[in-house]
C-alpha cells in the first residue's frame, strides 16, 4: 500500500465538504473564455472527484496521479459512474504517473490541476519541471489551468490551529507547523476512521505544503515557455488581488 493508503479510503469522507463544483464552474468559464478542449488531462486527480464529471460530460480525460491507492479508489467511482447512465459520452484513463515527469501519446487540449494540488511540490525545481511537463503534454494553443494557495493562508492556518472534525464514521485532530522563511506548512492529521466491524482505527498523515509569491508563479511559467498568462483569484474570472487567497492561474501554449 502506498503512503495514500489509508489516507485514500476516507479521502472522500473528509472531503465531500470541498467546492468540486466550483472547480468544475471555473474550468467550464475558462473554457468559454479560451476555447472548448475535447481532451484533458487532471493532474493529481486523487479519486476523481474532477475527472469523472468531466469524462460524464464528453471529454476525454486522463486522470493522473501519483498514488495507485486513490487510482483503485477514482476506477471504482468511474465505473459505478459510468454504470448508472445509458452511455458514458467521455471517457477517462486512468495513469499512475508524476506530475513533475508525465507523458501521453499525444497532446491534449487542457491540462488542469486543482484542489492546490501544486503547493504539494516544496522545491521551486520541482514546480519548475511541473509546469515545463504540462507544456510538453499541451497541444500548441492549449490552455494549462490550475489553483494554489496564497501564501496568506499558510499564515492564517498557523494561527487558527488545531482544526477538529467529529462526524459518526470518520474524526480527526489536525494540526499545523509553518516554516515561515520557506512558507512551508506540515499538516499533521490524526485520523480515526470506523471499520466495518464498528470500531475506530486511528492512523496518521503528514502532508507538507509550499506557497510560492504570484510574481515567482508567473515567471515560472513563462519560463516553461508559455506565451500568456492570467492569474484569477477565488473561483471567479476576475485578476488576482491583494485580498485574494486562493490563485488561478490560466496559461496558453
Amino acid at each position: 500500500m502506498d503512503a495514500y493508503g489509508q489516507f485514500a479510503s476516507v479521502y472522500d469522507q473528509l472531503m465531500q465538504d470541498m467546492p468540486y463544483e466550483d472547480w468544475l464552474q471555473f474550468a467550464h468559464d475558462s473554457w468559454e473564455r479560451y476555447g472548448m478542449p475535447k481532451t484533458v488531462a487532471d493532474l493529481g486527480c486523487g479519486t476523481g472527484s474532477i475527472a469523472i464529471p468531466l469524462a460524464l460530460s464528453g471529454l476525454e480525460v486522463y486522470g493522473i496521479d501519483l498514488s495507485a491507492d486513490m487510482l483503485t479508489v477514482a476506477r471504482s467511482k468511474w465505473d459505478e459512474a459510468s454504470s448508472q447512465v445509458s452511455r458514458a459520452r467521455g471517457n477517462v484513463t486512468w495513469l499512475e504517473q508524476d506530475m513533475r515527469d508525465w507523458t501521453l501519446a499525444e497532446p491534449v487540449d487542457t491540462v488542469i490541476s486543482f484542489c492546490d494540488c501544486v503547493n504539494y511540490l516544496t522545491e521551486q525545481e520541482d514546480v519548475e519541471a511541473a509546469f515545463k511537463a504540462a507544456y510538453d503534454n499541451l497541444r500548441e494553443g492549449g490552455l494549462f489551468l490550475f489553483d494554489v494557495h496564497d501564501p496568506k493562508v499558510f499564515l492564517r492556518y498557523a494561527e487558527e490551529q488545531p482544526f477538529v472534525l467529529d462526524e459518526d464514521e470518520v474524526a480527526y485532530i489536525w494540526t499545523c507547523e509553518l516554516e515561515e522563511s520557506r512558507m512551508q506548512i506540515e499538516h499533521h492529521l490524526t485520523i480515526f476512521a470506523e471499520e466495518k466491524s464498528g470500531k475506530f482505527e486511528r492512523f496518521e498523515e503528514m502532508h507538507e505544503q509550499r506557497a510560492y509569491e504570484r510574481s515567482w508563479m508567473e515567471a515560472a511559467l513563462r519560463r516553461a515557455g508559455f506565451r500568456a498568462v492570467d492569474c484569477y483569484a477565488d473561483f471567479e474570472l476576475e485578476p488576482a488581488g491583494e485580498h485574494s487567497e486562493r490563485l488561478f492561474f490560466a496559461a496558453v501554449k
